[in-house]
């Protein structure tokens, strides 16, 4: 599924939607929820052990790991190219909801988008 057409939005509740259909498939949001996660414990670490530098680890690491599940997995480009500062919000909400293992409504959430949009 490539996402080809720069989309609007009014909001970021709308956005969305449209944020988890670009995350249709469980391993998608696994590797972002993995890449996040490891980004943010080696980013705390260094600050931690007063090494400053591995604070770019949250970012290279998770989108280091996210856009290439977007482009390998999902066939799709990232929200965050269109998007950054929701797609941003979105990974959060998206991995909180993971952790509380909520997962199979986010699958949901996006067949849904998709039905209606794909």
């Amino acid at each position: 599924m490539a996402d080809t057409i720069e989309r609007t939005f009014a909001s970021y509740e709308e956005f969305w939607p449209y944020y988890v259909a670009m995350h249709s498939k469980a391993a998608t949001r696994w590797v972002h929820c993995a890449g996040t996660l490891t980004g943010l414990a080696v980013s705390v670490y260094g600050v931690a052990r007063g090494r400053r530098r591995y604070a770019a680890a949250l970012p290279l690491i998770g989108y280091g790991t996210a856009w290439p599940a977007h482009f390998l997995i999902e066939g799709n480009n990232p929200a965050t190219f269109g998007h950054p500062i929701w797609s941003l919000r979105g990974d959060m909400r998206m991995i909180r909801m993971m952790l509380a293992g909520r997962d199979g409504e986010l699958g949901e959430t996006a067949a849904a988008w998709l039905a209606e949009n794909g």
